[in-house]
């Protein structure tokens, strides 16, 4: 079976790693025909909105996309794509792991985390306004409707992959309604449907310090949308960073998968990029078919697709971010070659 998704190539770099990601899924016989459309800054070149409705019109007719990163200006300009994208097509669950590589050497040994996050509410939405000059206000809005739906999706994730503890990361002893919320729905979900899972809650500052100090303590990571972005980044970081871990958002109707670090336009056009972000990202996208279709030749690709990028990591054969001497296109090629 031949599956339909949409590609967006994305700004700066976006284009190289999608380039190159895709003639890995080419050769690997991945069982996806892309349909391109565009989002960023690269819709507005063409005279489009920064996110079109055609591109959202045809992520819902597939059902599942690939992006690659968009830009997103500080302090001004036109709001983030991504959020657009989580807010309009209801991606209420952002899913990031991170593992350690053979290959990629950090401080940290073993790391096997999965970072969940609410991808609709908290400050991370930007309900922003002016109250008077010089004084702004941004909202925190928490439903129980949001947290509930989170929660219970994290404890069915956890139990189809496995996992055996959720520690949901909070600060409900000063925010004691909005993170108190979030607190409550997870440990109802537990009581009420899913004892066999472990769950553990910390205080986020305090677990961030132990996270840290030991990664391994912890597996599944549970929080609301502001504190998974900064967490994500931080467990990204025990592991050699962006650049090799991947990212998806879930909603009911469908996902997006995608390259979850910046466009680097400063690096744009040189060969430079790293695609193993995107290609681990590729991964996810077909295990996420194999299990909607329960088709498992979409899970046999993706593992095939695995090997070959740890074999090339391993053998030294990286690109410059990650200590090696390859090009976005060399590392395609390396990773080709050992299908």
């Amino acid at each position: 079976m031949i599956y339909k998704a949409v590609c967006i190539p994305g700004d700066g770099i976006g284009p190289e790693i999608t380039a190159a990601t895709l003639s890995i899924l080419r050769a690997a016989g991945a069982p996806v025909e892309f349909e391109e459309h565009p989002a960023g800054v690269g819709a507005l070149e063409k005279g489009l909105d920064v996110l079109p409705e055609s591109t959202l019109k045809a992520i819902s007719r597939h059902k599942v996309a690939l992006k690659g990163p968009c830009t997103t200006p500080v302090g001004g300009g036109f709001t983030s794509v991504n959020v657009g994208l989580r807010k309009r097509l209801n991606l209420f669950a952002a899913l990031r792991p991170v593992r350690s590589l053979k290959g990629v050497p950090t401080r940290f040994e073993n790391v096997d985390l999965i970072v969940i996050r609410e991808n609709t509410e908290g400050l991370y939405s930007g309900l922003e306004h002016e109250v008077v000059p010089g004084v702004v206000a941004s909202l925190k809005v928490a439903t129980e409707a949001a947290c509930g739906r989170i929660a219970l999706w994290a404890f069915r994730f956890a139990t189809h992959r496995k996992r055996r503890k959720i520690t949901v990361f909070h600060k409900a002893n000063i925010m004691k309604l909005s993170d108190g919320v979030f607190r409550k729905n997870a440990q109802q979900v537990h009581r009420e449907d899913y004892p066999n899972i472990d769950l553990d809650d910390m205080i986020i500052d305090a677990g961030c310090m132990r996270l840290v100090q030991d990664p391994s303590r912890f597996d599944i990571l549970l929080m609301e949308n502001l504190y998974g972005d900064v967490v994500s980044d931080l467990c990204a970081g025990m592991v050699g960073g962006l650049g090799v871990t991947p990212g998806a958002n879930y909603g009911e109707h469908g996902a997006v998968f995608e390259a979850v670090h910046g466009s680097a336009p400063d690096i744009a056009g040189q060969g430079l990029a790293n695609p193993l972000a995107l290609l681990m990202s590729a991964e996810m996208m077909l295990h996420y078919l194999g299990d909607q279709h329960e088709d498992r030749s979409a899970d046999q690709v993706a593992e095939r697709i695995r090997r070959a990028y740890e074999g090339a990591l391993e053998n030294g054969e990286k690109t410059r971010d990650l200590g090696g001497e390859l090009s976005t296109d060399q590392f395609a090629q390396a990773v080709i070659a050992r299908l």
